[in-house]
């Protein structure tokens, strides 16, 4: 197979970062087919991403500036972030509207995202095959042969974007490896109510006395509002998310109608995958098929847009192996940071709780306690890619 000039790639996954990279490789003329084992149409299960950093939006916009446009005015841009302990504000920051080419992030539904991502693919002209499930892929010095129940396809090269149970990475023989929190998170989404509408700012809440002292996180994107709460070492989360219709008119303004329009429950992986490309440098690992993450800080996500533009970049240049070494070494420090978030948020030790409660009651006089406390809960910010955060 001859993949020298502008080779034909496979992308398994048409979630967000299988369309993204499918788009990053038409704008670097590579021919693409994605292989996607769902039908069109279908409910996507697993997390919802609400959440694209400037990064991920200049990101997309260079490939295709009508995309760039579309998510952030199908976006939102909340103009505050605030930080309460037991009840009493600690930190508060607001921000002035930003002009509509310079936004700081977008946060939209990912279903949203995913609409105007397969908008942009089918303008690029990639061909995307629902219904298509990947059984099997084969490597060899020249190419890849990836197997479907139809058919077989051959390319010059195959990125999995297949998420975290993904068939790529099952069929190199390349596991993820890390730890899995013990401590459960509740996450749903409240649909906006005209009348009795929403607060535009995202908000952490350490020891809310309006959910019996749990650690609450309200963040708010176009259309609604995200929910997620860090439940008790005995919550049935099942239980706790059955219940919603007593506590969560609490957490929203008086007489909001508290459409649940999604909702989930995680005990969060820290996993990174041993490799992220196969050893013969045909086939790529990108997003959830080579890490997961706890969402701290929108890690998630946004490493998997960072993802595929190095993988679009490999796959047209072949350093598939500088790909492999650059991003493993991202997945590991975002892996890193989004552990120190959780840490955190979980307190396992008592002077941690003690330096909450010690920041908590200096805030009034110290900026720079709010501040931590405010930011403490993301997590680190470097990825040490240079020229990018995830």
């Amino acid at each position: 197979m001859d993949t020298t000039a502008a080779p034909h790639v496979l992308v398994a996954g048409a979630g967000p970062v299988g369309l993204a990279t499918a788009l990053l490789l038409r704008a670097r003329g590579a021919s693409v087919t994605v292989l996607e084992a769902a039908a069109e149409g279908a409910p996507r299960p697993g997390s919802r991403a609400i959440f694209l950093h400037r990064q991920s939006l200049a990101t997309l916009a260079a490939a295709d500036p009508a995309l760039g446009a579309e998510l952030v005015d199908n976006g939102l841009v909340w103009g505050a972030r605030c930080t309460s302990f037991a009840g009493r504000e600690v930190h508060r920051r607001s921000y002035d509207p930003p002009p509509a080419d310079r936004a700081p992030f977008s946060s939209l539904p990912q279903p949203v995202m995913e609409d105007l991502l397969r908008a942009a693919c089918r303008r690029a002209g990639a061909d995307i095959r629902w219904d298509t499930p990947v059984t099997g892929v084969v490597s060899a010095p020249d190419g890849v042969l990836v197997s479907t129940p139809e058919a077989e396809h051959q390319a010059g090269y195959a990125v999995g974007c297949d998420g975290a149970r993904s068939a790529v990475r099952r069929a190199i023989g390349v596991r993820l490896r890390g730890p899995r929190s013990p401590h459960a998170f509740l996450v749903l989404d409240v649909a906006d109510d005209p009348g009795h509408p929403l607060p535009r700012e995202r908000a952490f809440h350490y020891l809310d006395p309006r959910m019996a002292g749990r650690n609450v996180l309200t963040v708010p994107f176009r259309g609604g509002l995200r929910v997620d709460v860090q439940c008790r070492p005995d919550d049935d989360p099942e239980a706790l998310a059955g219940a919603s219709a007593d506590w969560l008119p609490g957490l929203l303004p008086d007489g909001h109608a508290c459409a649940v329009t999604w909702s989930s429950h995680y005990r969060f992986q820290q996993v990174v995958a041993d490799a992220l490309a196969d050893a013969r440098g045909r086939v790529l690992l990108a997003g959830e098929a080579g890490h997961l993450f706890a969402p701290f800080g929108a890690r998630g996500l946004n490493s998997g847009i960072a993802d595929a533009a190095a993988a679009a970049a490999a796959v047209t240049t072949g350093d598939v192996d500088g790909y492999a070494a650059a991003r493993h070494r991202a997945a590991l420090l975002n892996r890193r940071a989004a552990g120190c978030a959780l840490t955190h948020l979980t307190a396992p030790a008592p002077w941690h709780r003690a330096a909450q409660r010690l920041a908590a009651a200096a805030a009034p006089r110290s900026r720079r306690a709010g501040r931590w406390l405010d930011s403490a809960p993301y997590g680190p910010r470097d990825a040490g890619i240079p020229g990018s955060r995830y």
